[in-house]
């Protein structure tokens, strides 16, 4: 029998679970405060739900062999989308849906072949809101949960924006194959792509500003208008910055516009974001989202309904950036009840049943202790608890 579990997959240790537990009841706190209900989205689906219309790519999905093309979800937009579109289509519309649950990708193992990576995931869901309303309650929703999580300014959360518009207003000039390189540099960051390809000198230079530039959102817009005229995105993005900076500021949460940020997987049409705070060794991803009508009216939707945003928000992460800085480890009170020969299990559980009508979390030691100096030393040995000693 193999002792160590599957590659990417994790044994979590109570201390850890427990985090989690918690991370996930604090955003759900918040989530409910703002109107939405909670939904549970299945594990499983069928592959062209998971792929959401092509939006995310087959290799991300980890298939299940079955007579039917299923795999486990890598994420859990496009299983609520259709439900919201279905089984949901009959709701008022805007329909608030919220949801937390596990999440499956497969990648390309270091030491080569594949596996899988789980992942606990917490997020919201807001359908039927074509404006940029959605998007103006959608990030200062997400500003509201980050308060909930003890980052400290250690971790520089920094909030990146994006449009879809805006990197097509980058792309209008070209066409075709070219296009599509420049699109694929421009994601990836890659500088000397575009430093090699094949245009006018002022094109590269223009692609190279624009691979540079983020930053303020209103300095950021202001450039764009100066290069592309005035345009309703920048109207949307405006109005949107203005509502969201001042709250983000009093996070502690920077933002940034950058033209040419577009997420890994093609799912959004419209605003993109992500939230990332720094690690130890290196940036960390713990939120990212955006509009995805498209994926909507592929579910079914059709007219005003046909429209979606969301963001969701990495447990995992969360809780290993806030173990890194010690934040949220404070254990909860603790006793160990333990008992010497003369008494008995009994009585131990008695006096455990006390501690719990006091909300106390306590243990029973389920054998008599030879002395009290023993049981001290269980204690300590426990994590530290405290010691209810009971003798005749």
């Amino acid at each position: 029998m193999a002792l160590q579990p599957a590659a990417g997959a994790r044994d979590l240790n109570p201390r850890q679970v427990e985090s989690n537990r918690l991370l996930s009841e604090r955003l759900a706190a918040v989530y409910r405060l703002w109107g939405y209900d909670e939904v549970s989205p299945p594990r499983v689906e069928r592959l062209d739900t998971l792929m959401a219309g092509g939006a995310i790519d087959s290799g991300d999905v980890v298939r299940l062999v079955s007579d039917d093309p299923l795999g486990l979800r890598p994420e859990m937009t496009a299983s609520i989308a259709r439900a919201a579109s279905t089984r949901l289509a009959s709701r008022p519309r805007p329909l608030r849906l919220w949801a937390s649950g596990t999440v499956f990708q497969s990648r390309s193992a270091d030491e080569g072949g594949m596996c899988i990576e789980e992942n606990l995931q917490s997020g919201v869901e807001l359908f039927g809101v074509q404006g940029v309303e959605a998007e103006m309650e959608l990030l200062a929703l997400l500003i509201a949960s980050v308060s909930t999580l003890d980052l400290g300014a250690g971790h520089q959360p920094q909030l990146l924006i994006g449009h879809t518009a805006l990197m097509d207003l980058v792309l209008s000039p070209y066409d075709g194959v070219r296009k599509d390189a420049i699109r694929t540099a421009l994601t990836r960051y890659d500088r000397l792509a575009i430093e090699a390809m094949d245009l006018p000198q002022v094109d590269r230079d223009g692609l190279l500003r624009h691979l540079d530039s983020r930053g303020r959102p209103d300095l950021q817009l202001r450039e764009l208008e100066e290069r592309f005229g005035p345009q309703p995105v920048f109207a949307d993005l405006k109005r949107l910055t203005d509502l969201l900076t001042p709250a983000a500021d009093a996070q502690g949460v920077s933002v940034q516009l950058d033209a040419t940020f577009q997420p890994i997987f093609e799912l959004y049409t419209g605003l993109v974001f992500q939230l990332v705070c720094q690690g130890k060794a290196a940036p960390v991803v713990i939120a990212r989202g955006g509009r995805y009508d498209d994926l909507v009216r592929r579910c079914g939707a059709t007219g005003m309904d046909a429209a979606g945003v969301g963001f969701s928000l990495a447990i995992d992460p969360i809780r290993e950036l806030l173990s890194e800085s010690s934040a949220g480890q404070a254990a909860e009170p603790a006793v160990l009840v333990a008992y010497s020969a003369g008494t008995g299990l009994e009585d131990a559980l008695q006096r455990q049943l006390s501690w719990h009508q006091q909300g106390t979390r306590a243990v029973v030691e389920l054998k008599p202790v030879a002395d009290r100096t023993q049981a001290e030393a269980m204690a300590r040995e426990r994590g530290g608890l405290q010691l209810d000693w009971i003798t005749p």
